[in-house]
């Protein structure tokens, strides 16, 4: 798995922290404003904002975890001894090795025979 600093890692986990305040203050105020005076003609471009606010933060906060996920889902090839005659290799799958043939591999768990 690739890693990120931890530097880096936590001020990830610091703006998302902060997005999920955001989106939940902008909820809270447009909630307050709605109960408060209703959908009028001079509230609805400030109700509008808040739910900008709030969709720009969700996206923001979707944006970071997708990065994270990618991020954590990147191997770099690895390749693993497991005896003399046989090694197996992987990157985004498994190729079995014996004596130099390739005998067959796995795919994203489909097999496939070359």
């Amino acid at each position: 798995m690739a890693k990120l600093s931890l530097e880096t890692a936590q001020t990830i986990w610091d703006l998302q922290h902060q997005l999920l305040e955001i989106i939940d203050t902008s909820k809270t105020l447009e909630l307050s404003l709605f109960e408060s005076f209703g959908e009028t003609e001079r509230t609805i471009p400030y109700l509008d904002e808040l739910q900008n606010i709030a969709e720009q933060g969700t996206d923001r906060f979707s944006r970071f975890s997708t990065l994270q996920l990618r991020v954590a889902s990147t191997h770099p090839p690895l390749v693993v001894q497991r005896s003399p005659e046989k090694v197996t290799e992987y990157r985004g799958g498994i190729i079995n090795r014996e004596k130099g043939r390739k005998r067959g591999s796995i795919v994203l768990g489909k097999n496939r025979t070359r």
